[in-house]
């Protein structure tokens, strides 16, 4: 019963924790009819109903959630064992599965990707970008990479990456005709690009000099969702814009945009690699974090 089903607990676990017999699959490698199969064939071995399936939605009954929880730390505890085979292989090797912020993405996970699986090539890298608040255990992912004031608290949160500058910026041609702003105060009397969380929370800027905090809740009558559109609604002269610098480098460099307000920008902590503390580093996710911390 254990062994010949272990791929069918395997399938319930990923139903269960994904909500989607298609999330499941893709995230198992198997098509959708064959995580079905796993399932029907382990609900009739058990003799009761794992899910309430409608043409929309998969629920857990209250027996699926039962056997979910059990199941959880067996699986986990099985994943650590076979990940401890490594150390006698004498390379890492397994998924390593990370979920990140699209900015983190592109600032430091897609530039040390490729170097990455070139080093370890008996690793799969899976990246899953989403700027709202992701339960990186529930959802599967082995890793999160935020900066630190996004880290939940019960995680190991390691620096990963050099520290972060944001920058404000705009066009000469928004700024002609217009007092540029010599304090974060001045910026409540002029157009700025605003940046809204999928929380639907907007970003307050931060700013600090001579040890002064300050937090502005800036006006402006465009707000995004993408770091990108932000550089380009700044460019296009819609307003002024607050964004890392790395990403307007060019921009600077061109004369597209200008800085404003550079004594009020300090540099930050970089970004920082979380994972559950109770769960052991697998050798993937450590020989990522020592190429992230190179």
């Amino acid at each position: 019963m254990l062994l010949d089903n272990l791929s069918h607990l395997a399938a319930f676990s990923a139903v269960a924790r994904l909500g989607s017999f298609r999330k499941a699959g893709e995230e198992l490698s198997l098509s959708t009819s064959a995580v079905s199969y796993a399932i029907r064939n382990l609900e009739e071995r058990l003799g009761v109903n794992l899910f309430n399936r409608t043409t929309r939605s998969v629920a857990l009954t209250e027996a699926g959630h039962r056997l979910a929880e059990r199941l959880q730390p067996v699986l986990h505890g099985l994943g650590d064992a076979l990940d401890e085979m490594n150390h006698f292989r004498g390379s890492a090797a397994g998924t390593l599965r990370i979920n990140t912020s699209r900015a983190a993405s592109y600032l430091l996970l897609m530039p040390m990707a490729a170097r990455f699986l070139a080093a370890y090539p008996d690793i799969r890298l899976e990246i899953g970008e989403d700027d709202s608040f992701v339960d990186i255990v529930k959802s599967g992912f082995d890793a999160g990479v935020r900066l630190l004031e996004a880290v939940p608290e019960d995680m190991v949160a390691v620096p990963i990456g050099p520290p972060l500058r944001p920058v404000v910026v705009a066009s000469p041609a928004y700024l002609q005709g217009r007092e540029p702003p010599k304090a974060p105060a001045d910026l409540l009397r002029h157009e700025c690009v605003r940046y809204r969380f999928p929380s639907g929370r907007y970003y307050k800027w931060e700013f600090e000099k001579d040890g002064e905090n300050v937090e502005i809740d800036v006006p402006g009558r465009i707000a995004l969702s993408d770091v990108h559109a932000e550089v380009r609604a700044a460019c296009d002269g819609i307003g002024i814009g607050y964004v890392p610098e790395s990403y307007v480098a060019g921009a600077l460099a061109s004369g597209s945009l200008v800085r404003l307000l550079d004594d009020w920008c300090p540099m930050i902590a970089g970004f920082m690699l979380y994972y559950p503390r109770q769960r052991r580093v697998s050798s993937a996710l450590r020989a990522f974090i020592d190429m992230a911390r190179q």
